[in-house]
C-alpha cells in the first residue's frame, strides 16, 4: 500500500498538446506547495533520454517517484501521454496500491487542434505533422471506466477548477514543506 488516506492521486492522460502539462502546472500552482508534479516527459526525456516504448525504463521511474512521493505525504499529480497500452498495468497497480482517493482524467483533444496547439510548442520545428499523427491515438482510455473524459471545449482554467473540486484538492489546504 502506498501514501494515506489523506493523500490524493490524481492521473492526467491524453495525446501530445491536448494541455496535460499546462493543466498539470496549474492545479500545482492553484494547491500550493504538498503537491509533486510527476511529469512523463522530464522523467522519460530529460532525467533518462530514453525513446518512448513498451517496458522502457521511465514507467518503473514514474511509478517509483508517485509511490515516494505519496509515501512523503504528497498529493500527486502524474501526467503524459501515457499510452494504455504501455502504461496501463503500472497505472492500475498505483490505483489499487494508493489508500487515498484516486482520480483520473483524460483530455480529448481532436487532431486538427492537437496540430494547432502543437505548431506554438517550442519542438514545432523538430517534430512534424507526420510524426504527430503517428503519436496521436483518440480516446486511448483505460479500461475499466476509470478516467473521465475531459473535451477540447473546456478551457484550462474550467478543468483546473474542475479536478481541484473532483478530487478535493480545492478544499485541502498547502503543505507547509
Amino acid at each position: 500500500m502506498v501514501g494515506s488516506e489523506q493523500t490524493r492521486l490524481v492521473v492526467l492522460r491524453g495525446n501530445s498538446a491536448s494541455g496535460k502539462s499546462s493543466v498539470a502546472a496549474g492545479i500545482r500552482d492553484r494547491f500550493g506547495r504538498g503537491l509533486a508534479l510527476v511529469a512523463q516527459d522530464n522523467l522519460r526525456r530529460i532525467v533518462l533520454r530514453e525513446r518512448d516504448r513498451p517496458g522502457a525504463a521511465n514507467i518503473g521511474l514514474i511509478d517509483l517517484t508517485a509511490r515516494y512521493a505519496l509515501d512523503a505525504g504528497y498529493h500527486v499529480v502524474v501526467e503524459g501521454i501515457l499510452y494504455a497500452d504501455r502504461y496501463g498495468d503500472m497505472l492500475a497497480r498505483l490505483r489499487a496500491d494508493h489508500r487515498g482517493p484516486t482520480h483520473g482524467y483524460y483530455l480529448d483533444v481532436p487532431f486538427a487542434q492537437t496540430l494547432a496547439r502543437h505548431a506554438t510548442k517550442p519542438i514545432a520545428d523538430a517534430v512534424g505533422e507526420t510524426q504527430l499523427r503517428d503519436w496521436y491515438r483518440p480516446l486511448d482510455l483505460l479500461p475499466g471506466g476509470v478516467e473521465t473524459v475531459i473535451g477540447a471545449d473546456s478551457t484550462l482554467t474550467a478543468t483546473v477548477d474542475r479536478i481541484m473540486l473532483d478530487t478535493g484538492l480545492a478544499g485541502l489546504p498547502a503543505l507547509d514543506r
